[in-house]
């Protein structure tokens, strides 16, 4: 039956994964348009196809646990020089993107793994460029603001083709939780993934 290649994924919404898309091609990554905008959950991983019910199962069972939540974009930062990236950082929806992300690649699951560097919510703009080209990607969305409400993620596959298409998209259970309120760093609450204004 073989392999495919898989990733799960939050999709940033229009009109903002639109723009980063294209401000992600202008800075001149070609793999910009086979990408589309995202927060990492589950990083490229190979699994056999015949596994992909499975997966499709556990997936579920991880939306059907988690409840919306507001994500929030500002700024950039990279990770050079470990890594050529330069992204938009998450400032709000962190530790919910944490938990989801353990919870999908949990040991007891289908696609339990390990990662190369620990996890870290963003949204990739430049990767793999030149350094004057990552240096510009840096700059010019330093000021790059916006915000949803993430209702749920995306499962994906890369093609032969190096593109990578939605296979299904897996929205949150249970109904949302009222606004709780809180002191401090609303995104240290250890309910990761209650709705929080």
């Amino acid at each position: 039956m073989g392999t495919v290649t898989i990733g799960v994924s939050i999709a940033v919404p229009e009109p903002h994964g639109s723009l980063l898309q294209e401000r992600r091609a202008g800075f001149g990554d070609a793999a910009a348009h086979g990408i589309p905008t995202h927060v990492t959950l589950l990083p490229p991983t190979e699994i056999d196809a015949g596994a992909l019910p499975a997966v499709d199962a556990h997936l579920t069972s991880v939306a059907e646990a988690g409840r919306p939540f507001p994500m929030r974009l500002s700024g950039t930062g990279t990770f050079r020089p470990l890594s050529p990236v330069v992204y938009v950082q998450v400032v709000e929806g962190v530790s919910a993107c944490a938990w989801l992300q353990q919870r999908i690649r949990d040991a007891s699951g289908p696609v339990a793994r390990d990662l190369q560097f620990p996890y870290h919510p963003h949204v990739t703009v430049a990767h793999g460029i030149d350094e004057a080209a990552m240096d510009r990607a840096y700059e010019e969305l330093a000021d790059y603001r916006a915000e949803w409400s993430c209702t749920g993620f995306g499962l994906h596959e890369q093609g032969a083709d190096g593109i990578w298409r939605k296979l299904r998209e897996y929205a949150f259970g249970g109904p949302v939780v009222p606004p709780q309120a809180a002191h401090g760093d609303r995104d240290s609450l250890p309910r990761p993934l209650i709705d929080r204004a």
